[in-house]
């Protein structure tokens, strides 16, 4: 009798990777099946021509799912895009699509919103799959155990025609989160706190898989924004084990499982999480109760520090290519060394994006700004992610509440995010802001960014400064 060795602990992301292999390759990579498809109208109109030209249509048009998000605009919907480029992407979106037969949520759908807000609440996101979408940040989805990454706008032709696409495995970094976060620290500064410990590109060629009773305590909208940012310390994929918190989620949404088939998805999706003894190559420990709430100074999202800190002083940095990108990064921002980043004075705030722009997010926001009004000279936008997200805000007052403080209520979309159709800084104007990115002109040319919390941003916009939200929680 042959007796087999017993099979060796696996991590959540090799169960994914496995489940999904088509075949090796001999240059060292992976034919990888792509059960689902992300599309928005900036990634894919190259992607429609490559497959015109070739003389090939969507193999699984029903395994796509597209939505208008980056381009569009975030007010006056009842008239034509003024924008001639953001009209034409988007009229070629829906062209494309509908030529195609794929599935397509459009601009005047209650439904519309940013791909990533979209794809979880309509349950299109499942744990277990592989999701693939022309975005960096499609990190985002790992928070329900799906091993999902941005592509490249060739890669979502590929993709469609194939279902299937060429990979390398990624090394895996256990990041446990231990510890109960303190009064005003939320999933954001969770998430800028690592990205300052690791750096820009620490988790570089790394897929994050986040473990811990502070993620387990964590709802999907903060496990999304946890996972959303992974990208921004090099990792391209993040996940978090499914479990009952994810399964209460999804339960009942339009697009998951059903009945009994729903009863056998959940029965697979238990068998996910990392077996016991697992290995991961590296291991990192946050102690989630020591991360005080985060603002970014600089121009990266590693360049992050408690908003009780200071500015860091180049001077006092020994590596002379670091000390001279801290400067670089201090001269744009117009800030200076040794000061303390609270009390900088803000002209804009944005509160919005696929990082923080779910119902949670613009509660918190609004528990902040209830009673307080936006301070004199600061304009302040709330851009819900979906249109279903501004309908239950609405439908529980959050937007008066931010209406009546002087915020301006969009609708929904990438909006400042990307600086795209009008929402931009100026040259020289300052935000708050709960996206993802503070590189040098993302808000707009010359524009400067401050990343935070949606408490924390709510705060700046009703002070006009970068402010220790736990001060304003402390006076209420």
């Amino acid at each position: 009798m042959t007796i087999l060795p017993p099979e060796r602990p696996r991590t959540l992301y090799a169960k994914l990777w496995d489940s999904h292999v088509v075949r090796e390759r001999e240059d060292g990579s992976t034919l990888l099946y792509v059960d689902r498809h992300l599309l928005h109208e900036v990634s894919t109109p190259q992607s429609f021509v490559a497959l015109d030209r070739r003389g090939l249509r969507p193999h699984r048009p029903a395994a796509n799912l597209a939505v208008p998000d980056h381009a569009v605009p975030t007010r006056g919907r009842d008239k034509p895009i003024a924008d001639p480029m953001a009209r034409a992407q988007t009229a070629r979106l829906v062209e494309n699509v509908d030529r195609h037969g794929i599935p397509f949520i459009p601009l005047s759908d209650a439904r519309q919103g940013i791909v990533h807000v979209v794809g979880p609440e309509q349950g299109f996101t499942l744990p277990g799959i592989t999701l693939a979408c022309g975005d960096s940040h499609t990190s985002t989805h790992g928070a329900f155990g799906a091993l999902a990454f941005g592509v490249g706008a060739s890669e979502c032709g590929i993709v469609m025609a194939a279902q299937a696409l060429a990979q390398r495995r990624a090394r895996t970094m256990v990041v446990r989160v231990e510890g109960t976060p303190g009064p005003g620290v939320t999933a954001k500064d969770l998430a800028l706190a690592l990205i300052a410990q690791l750096g820009a590109n620490g988790a570089a060629g790394h897929a994050i898989e986040y473990q811990g009773a502070a993620i387990r305590a964590l709802s999907m909208e903060a496990r999304m924004t946890l996972c959303n940012m992974a990208i921004e310390a090099g990792a391209r994929v993040a996940l978090i084990a499914p479990d009952e918190t994810t399964f209460a989620f999804l339960e009942g949404r339009p697009m998951a499982p059903k009945g009994p088939e729903w009863d056998a998805a959940v029965a697979y999706w238990r068998t996910l999480p990392s077996d016991e003894g697992a290995l991961y190559d590296r291991e990192v420990v946050l102690d989630a109760g020591k991360v005080a709430p985060f603002v970014t100074w600089g121009t990266s999202p590693e360049d992050a520090i408690a908003i009780d800190a200071a500015v860091p002083d180049p001077e006092a940095v020994a590596d002379p290519a670091r000390a001279g990108r801290l400067r670089k990064a201090i001269a744009y921002m117009g800030l200076e060394a040794g000061r303390p980043i609270a009390g900088t004075r803000i002209d804009t705030v944005f509160i919005g994006s696929c990082t923080n722009g779910r119902l949670a997010d613009l509660r918190a926001a609004a528990q902040v700004v209830r009673g307080r009004s936006v301070a004199p000279g600061v304009r302040a936008l709330v851009v819900p992610g979906s249109g279903l997200v501004k309908a239950q805000a609405e439908a529980e007052g959050l937007d008066l509440v931010f209406t009546e403080a002087g915020f301006e209520w969009r609708e929904a979309g990438c909006s400042m995010c990307v600086a795209m159709n009008g929402d931009r800084l100026e040259p020289g104007q300052r935000s708050a802001s709960t996206s993802n990115r503070n590189f040098e002109g993302r808000q707009g040319r010359g524009g400067r960014t401050h990343l935070l919390s949606p408490a924390m941003a709510a705060a700046a916009a009703v002070t006009g400064a970068l402010t220790d939200v736990r001060t304003l929680e402390a006076m209420a």
